[in-house]
């Protein structure tokens, strides 16, 4: 048998094996007899707004973020109010937050949605010293 045709029927072979263990490997295994169970109600403590996303707002006045440490779950966004005499903006530190990137504001809002667990630096790209973090469960 050629060297071509013994590798064809090896490849064969092999794949009618593992889908042969694949096969075995969806049965249950339990020999028993199956059985239904009617679980009684529960109530649960998390209401309905409990499980909704949440807006957590920062302040940007005054030369600072106020506050300067929030922590929110995934899925919750931070909601950054502008009202200052000088323009401001919100740049993430770090590659964890690069997606944090305000443009550049005196007045108006900038909303970032948080979707990772960990903890994101920023800083306000024109005046470095003003500086806070979001920290996410």
């Amino acid at each position: 048998m050629p060297f071509d045709s013994r590798v064809k029927s090896f490849r064969f072979a092999t794949g009618f094996a593992v889908v042969g263990m694949l096969l075995a490997g969806c049965g249950s295994g339990d020999s028993g007899s199956a059985t239904s169970t009617t679980a009684a109600p529960t109530t649960s403590a998390a209401t309905p707004a409990d499980t909704k996303p949440a807006t957590v707002t920062v302040d940007v006045s005054d030369m600072k973020f106020s506050p300067d440490t929030v922590a929110v779950k995934a899925g919750d966004t931070v909601k950054w109010k502008f009202d200052d005499k000088v323009p401001h903006s919100v740049q993430g530190i770090g590659d964890k937050a690069m997606g944090i990137n305000s443009p550049i504001f005196n007045q108006g809002e900038w909303s970032y949605t948080f979707t990772m667990p960990g903890t994101y630096r920023y800083l306000c790209s024109l005046h470095p010293q003003m500086r806070g973090s979001v920290t996410v469960s």
